[in-house]
């Protein structure tokens, strides 16, 4: 059995495949891994298409479009291989893109999960926003990254070129231990697509894991592919996962504070949606909330079991800082001057 299985998860994607497959067909060496596209039920002729153009490719079909989360919790199902990568159908790969995350998962056998320097392939000196160089969280549960703080994205210039602890690694190109996501419980299906991998490497991480951001590793990331950056679902996800995430997560000591003030800073954030005319965000803000509370309790035992296992705490790359307080009141808009 190879070493990796590159798992992709394809929804109607036949346009991105057809672009980005040839470069993780051309620079994944065939001798130390599998490249498989999980297929989440398409209704296009995304199948046909690889059966035709890529038949060195393994198929996993699914009977339904599951959701990202679901998508591959289903499609490691049939993966036995000793390493996991979760990449995205919108990721172009370059040379030598398997080899840093590996040897370090070689060598340190504590580190459960690694990300590469994702950088923007439609703008590629700068930074992508889904990952960067490797994920951190504010104490009030807003994710950052090294080279991008909220919708600020900094230019690549070296100054993030070195592996360093994450919090999380972003989902677009995820190396995992198989055995690790399989024994963790893996993404939470239930988020449906956004944030589970935050939600899944923070429980990683208060288990003990280490995660790690190697930037000798580079992708190109395009982002955005499957939901505009504006579209009321996304918004709707983003902090409906985002407040799960928390309440799972958080140790007890700081929960109701944290939920406190997310009130108020979720409502803010919808105010300054309808401030600017996206009524339908600002709305989604507002079922988002609604629909954690009524998810809240069936949590519950999720979160008991969350804090029996937990055996980390304080997380080091979990701030105690408030990211939009440094961001909007401090003028911090680097990670550098976090």
């Amino acid at each position: 059995m190879k070493e990796v299985a590159v798992v992709i998860l394809n929804w109607n994607g036949k346009a991105l495949m057809e672009e980005f497959l040839p470069s993780v067909i051309a620079y994944t060496p065939t001798d130390k891994a599998d490249i498989v596209v999980a297929d989440n039920g398409s209704t296009d002729d995304s199948v046909e298409m690889l059966k035709a153009k890529f038949p060195e490719v393994q198929l996993i079909l699914l009977d339904k479009n599951y959701g990202f989360a679901e998508g591959y919790n289903q499609a490691l199902k049939h993966i036995d291989n000793k390493y996991t990568v979760l990449l995205n159908s919108d990721v172009e790969v370059t040379p030598g893109w398997i080899d840093a995350p590996l040897n370090v998962m070689n060598d340190q056998p504590e580190i459960a999960a690694v990300q590469p320097k994702i950088l923007a392939q439609r703008n590629k000196k700068y930074f992508e926003y889904a990952g960067a160089c490797g994920g951190f969280m504010d104490r009030y549960g807003y994710p950052y990254c090294r080279g991008r703080v909220l919708h600020a994205i900094e230019e690549d210039r070296g100054q993030y070129d070195m592996p360093v602890d994450i919090l999380w690694a972003t989902g677009a190109c995820h190396f995992v231990r198989t055995e690790v996501y399989k024994k963790e419980g893996g993404l939470d299906g239930r988020f449906f697509a956004h944030q589970e991998e935050v939600d899944f490497c923070w429980r990683l991480r208060c288990r003990g894991y280490r995660l790690i951001c190697t930037p000798d590793s580079v992708v190109y990331h395009v982002g955005g592919a499957t939901l505009s950056v504006e579209s009321p679902h996304k918004t709707y996800l983003n902090f409906r996962n985002n407040l799960l995430m928390v309440y799972k997560n958080l140790g007890e000591a700081d929960l109701e504070h944290v939920m406190r003030t997310r009130f108020f800073l979720d409502y803010l954030a919808a105010l300054k949606f309808l401030l600017t005319g996206h009524f339908k965000n600002a709305k989604a803000i507002y079922k988002a909330r609604q629909d954690f509370f009524e998810l809240k309790e069936s949590y519950l035992p999720i979160r008991k079991e969350n804090l029996q296992k937990t055996v980390l705490s304080p997380i080091p790359e979990l701030s105690r800082k408030s990211l939009i307080v440094s961001f909007y009141l401090k003028g911090k808009r680097k990670y550098s001057d976090m």
